[in-house]
């Protein structure tokens, strides 16, 4: 590897973990904002194009996922359905909803911080809709899945429990 591609790589290491630290503070803020702990966003040739968290209960939404919620504002946002090139970092990882909309809007790769173990113990126990999709394992997938564990990744569930008038769900 030269040092020019070592750099690159080092730079584009770096803006992966500042984008995972920005979705897990966009999670955390739901919560203080009354939402539920889950934050997203969607990036392109190392920007931003859009945010999003979840608004589940804000909007009577079962489908207004954090990870949908960027990705609709990243497709307004670029005037297409399409998110190729595009890079989906979320504070958790994303339920099979949320995966099968990436795929369908082609994002290329996904980073999340907490994974579905974190979010059943803070009561969003989606696991069981998971075992519904295990038939392919993520290598044969037509998009790279990364878990990016991060130190603070479980503070939006944490600010979660914390709040005595969260709505379950």
């Amino acid at each position: 590897m030269t040092v020019t591609a070592h750099i690159q790589e080092t730079n584009a290491q770096e803006l992966q973990r500042a984008w995972t630290g920005e979705a897990i503070r966009l999670a955390t803020d739901s919560v203080a904002n009354g939402g539920g702990p889950f934050g997203a966003l969607v990036a392109k040739d190392g920007e931003v194009v859009a945010i999003g968290n979840n608004q589940v209960t804000a909007s009577l939404d079962p489908t207004a996922h954090a990870e949908v919620s960027a990705m609709r504002a990243a497709c307004k946002q670029l005037g297409t359905f399409s998110l190729k090139g595009c890079v989906l970092i979320t504070s958790c990882e994303p339920c099979p909803m949320c995966l099968s909309s990436a795929l369908w809007a082609r994002v290329d790769r996904i980073v999340y911080a907490a994974d579905r173990h974190d979010a059943a113990v803070a009561g969003f126990d989606d696991r069981r809709f998971y075992d519904l999709f295990e038939t392919k394992p993520a290598s044969m997938w037509p998009m790279q899945v990364e878990h990016l564990d991060l130190p603070n990744r479980t503070a939006p569930f944490d600010a979660w429990l914390a709040r005595s008038d969260r709505i379950e769900y």
